[in-house]
């Protein structure tokens, strides 16, 4: 199976089973993903969050979710227990199905990586 095919596969399978599981069976957007990522990351579940504090978690996604590819590290929880990156290196100029292509690749290998999806 050509690589493609295979991130198209493993991608509708885990919107598939993150909209069952969070919206009902609704499809889930790449934005909202990006938000349950930055969530699982800050781990406080049971907030309500305001408008700015929900960009700070897909914020903290993107660099959780880049940081494989080298362009975020980890620095440190501030006392809040938000978790805080440092750019590494640039981003590379994409195109948006470029940009949404990278953000899928890394969502997939995030939810593998912890054992949600095989």
């Amino acid at each position: 199976m050509a690589r493609d095919e295979l991130l198209k596969e493993r991608w509708e399978l885990l919107q598939d089973k993150l909209s069952s599981q969070f919206a009902e069976g609704a499809p889930l957007d790449l934005d909202a993903i990006i938000y349950l990522v930055g969530l699982q990351e800050l781990g406080q579940f049971q907030r309500k969050f305001k408008k700015d504090e929900k960009l700070n978690l897909m914020h903290i996604a993107i660099c959780r979710l880049l940081e494989p590819y080298g362009y975020y590290s980890f620095e440190h929880f501030d006392e809040d227990g938000w978790p805080h990156y440092k750019l590494v290196e640039e981003l590379p100029v994409l195109r948006a199905g470029e940009q949404a292509v990278l953000m899928k690749e890394a969502i997939v290998s995030y939810f593998i990586e912890n054992e949600y999806l095989k």
